[in-house]
């Protein structure tokens, strides 16, 4: 008769290794260069949302996306495409409307989750890395049960790059009627890299294909959830490159409006 003990399954006892891990590569890089970019990325944007000035170029109708849409009282009111409603004051961003959302749809992202998780909180800073907390309890408790909203971010994500693309498409029209200066392409490419961040979202890949079971019923979803399987591939790119161009543009707009450079015009 096999008793329990000779039929429990048996195996080698772990190896004794006193490094917390056997990755030779410089794998601090990654995270030291997230924290940098970050970091830099949120004083350079907290500063610009707060500033409250130089963020309308009333010759060419240049808005930048860190003031959109401007529905403060203190807004130059042709910048006010849609109603100045807010009341002005020094800690109401000009776009209090749009910007907690967008924080909120960039902080529950699911690239951005890893990169903060692994840099700002260590969990874990790398593959084959220990995680820097006795504990893991996962996206099971508050705050990070919230992440969870992210898919609803989306649809206010959604209809705020359709308010940048508005923003995009009148700054072709000046007051002195059409015209096109490189002002009007820094604003176009930036719209174009939003989209392709928002439309590769995993949220937004999942409300084109999610719940099918056919393809071939849904020829049209199909096609919509291939398009945008191909940004998701990238979505770690469009996330840092979306970054550099909502900076690079307000700078811009920044620039022109406050005289430092003269937009450089094509037509018009």
């Amino acid at each position: 008769m096999t008793t329990t003990e000779d039929s429990a399954v048996s195996s080698p006892p772990r190896a004794a290794i006193k490094a917390r891990n056997l990755r030779t590569d410089n794998w601090r890089r990654g995270p030291i260069l997230t924290v940098l970019g970050i970091t830099v990325w949120v004083a350079y944007a907290t500063f610009r949302v707060f500033y409250q000035g130089d963020y309308w170029v009333a010759d060419y109708h240049y808005l930048t996306p860190f003031y959109s849409p401007c529905v403060s009282e203190g807004c130059v009111p042709e910048s006010a495409h849609f109603g100045r409603f807010l009341p002005d004051h020094p800690l109401i961003p000009y776009a209090a409307l749009s910007l907690p959302f967008l924080l909120a749809f960039r902080l529950t992202c699911y690239y951005y989750r890893k990169a903060y998780y692994r840099s700002f909180w260590l969990s874990p800073p790398a593959c084959a890395v220990p995680d820097g907390h006795p504990r893991y309890t996962g996206e099971t408790r508050f705050p990070l049960v919230l992440q969870n909203f992210h898919r609803y971010f989306f649809y206010l994500a959604f209809a705020i790059s359709l308010v940048n693309s508005w923003d995009a498409i009148l700054a072709f029209h000046s007051p002195d009627g059409f015209g096109i200066g490189l002002g009007n392409v820094v604003l176009l490419a930036n719209v174009l890299l939003l989209w392709c961040y928002t439309l590769g979202c995993h949220s937004c890949r999942h409300v084109m294909g999610g719940r099918m079971r056919h393809f071939s019923k849904h020829p049209i979803r199909y096609r919509l959830w291939t398009f945008s399987s191909v940004l998701n591939a990238r979505h770690m790119m469009w996330a840092w490159i979306t970054l550099a161009s909502l900076a690079l543009t307000d700078f811009y707009v920044m620039a022109v409006a406050a005289g430092w450079i003269t937009d450089l015009r094509f037509v018009g």
